[in-house]
This record gives C-alpha cells, structure tokens and sequence, in this order.
C-alpha cells in the first residue's frame, strides 16, 4: 500500500501541489489525469520516489520514504519505471537492454516475459530496428525484469498511435489483474477508463 498525506511541493516560489492526500492498494491500477503543467507528473514523482515533496510523508508498505536510506536498492526491489520516453540504449539489442537492468536475469527469464507481453521475436533486435509501440513494451519488459511490486509510468503513451497506446494500457490492465500495482499518469480520459480508479489533478489539487 502507498499512502500519501498532506503532500505539497513548490518548485521555487510556485506551487505545484496543495496538500494532497492519496491511499493506493497492493494490485491496484490507478490512472492519474490532468492537462499539462497541472502538477499530475510532480505527484507521480514524489510517489516514486524519484522528488522529495516540500511538506507532507509517503508511505510504501509501511516504510516512510525519508526513512529509507539506499534509496537505490529500494527503488530496485520494489519499483518499475516507464516514461514516455523509452531511454532503450540504442546499441544493445533487446535482451542485453533487459540483461543490464538486471544482471541476474536469465536469458531464460527475459525470454519468457518478451513473450508475455507478445514480443519474443525481438530478443535480438535493436531499438533503432522495432516500431514506437514494440519499443514501450520492450521498456514496459525492462520495469519488470526486476519483479517490481509496483510500476510507475508517466505518459508513457505520449509518443504512440492510438492502437498501440491501447495495447499498453491492456498490458497494465493484465499486470493489475496478476498483482503488481500500477500508478500511470495521463492526458487521455478515454484510455485512463481501463483504470480500476481515476484521479484528476488540477491546479495542483487532487
């Protein structure tokens, strides 16, 4: 479980989020929307752990983040990263990006979960070699190569066509479904309706 309280976060002078509260459950799937600049991306990050807030605690299964103190390793056992930017390292093939995620990986292991998610053909491809959409899942492959309890994803649409964009947000539906909870910001109000719950930013209020 994740609990937010009372969080807020100024970046200098302006205000980005106003005492937010939020209680996220183990397996669940939550869809954070609001237009650009509304403080959705902000909040994601202070759940992450990837921005301390100004004010206010989180809590991820009971630890406080100002608690932790190897944040990596933390970060490592228990949290998966997407963005809408896939940061594939272009000169490694699929499964070496896989493989330095996690150097304890099997190609056994990678291979069976590229084919989870319909994508084993391109073990051995290059990025520069697989379309936008096969490239978020090879990214949405290396957040889970870890067996991270929770996913964070930010826009991680935002490059992609509609038909793509959707076989993302059904990958995330079918993960949730397995257990892994899964935290996703978004512009699209069409495709945050596949989430078990919804929660809008505006203004920096949730």
């Amino acid at each position: 479980m994740i609990k937010a309280t009372n969080i807020s976060h100024y970046y200098k002078n302006d205000l980005a989020l106003k005492e937010v509260n939020l209680e996220i459950q183990a397996g669940e799937f939550i869809a954070i929307v609001g237009e650009s600049g509304s403080g959705k991306s902000t909040l994601l990050s202070i759940l992450s752990t990837l921005l301390t807030p100004t004010k206010g605690d989180v809590v991820f299964d009971g630890v406080n983040y100002k608690e932790i103190k190897n944040i990596d390793a933390f970060r490592k056992k228990n949290i998966g990263f997407i963005f809408q930017f896939h940061y594939l390292i272009d000169y490694l093939s699929v499964k070496e990006n896989l493989m330095m995620a996690n150097e304890e990986a099997s190609l056994e292991d990678v291979a069976g979960l590229l084919e989870s998610l319909g994508i084993k053909s391109l073990l051995d491809k290059l990025p520069n070699e697989i379309s936008g959409g096969e490239r978020q899942r090879v990214a949405i492959a290396r957040a889970l190569i870890n067996n991270p309890t929770t996913i964070f994803a930010d826009e991680p649409t935002g490059n992609l066509d509609s038909k793509n964009s959707l076989i993302v947000f059904e990958l995330f539906k079918k993960l949730s479904n397995k257990g892994t909870t899964i935290i996703v910001t978004t512009h699209d109000r069409q495709l945050a309706q596949l989430a078990n719950t919804t929660y809008e930013v505006k203004d920096g209020q949730l």
